[in-house]
């Protein structure tokens, strides 16, 4: 197998590209884990969706009644 000029370590850069990616994905994955089974996402969803709400309401009501 004769190697091509330039392609010497090819393989080897590949590998610790893909190793790197690999290694993100888990570490990410891993901390997506690690919030949703400490309730993180759920407690941040409540609280942004009440402040919506409590900004929202009053331009409701006032809708509802200039109709």
């Amino acid at each position: 197998m004769s190697k091509v000029a330039g392609q010497s370590g090819q393989a080897t850069v590949e590998f610790a590209v893909v190793a790197a990616g690999f290694l993100a994905l888990t570490a990410a994955l891993m901390a997506m884990w690690r919030m949703l089974n400490d309730g993180l996402i759920v407690e941040h969803a409540l609280a942004v969706a009440s402040h919506h709400i409590q900004a929202v309401a009053p331009a409701v009501v006032v809708d509802v009644f200039l109709y």
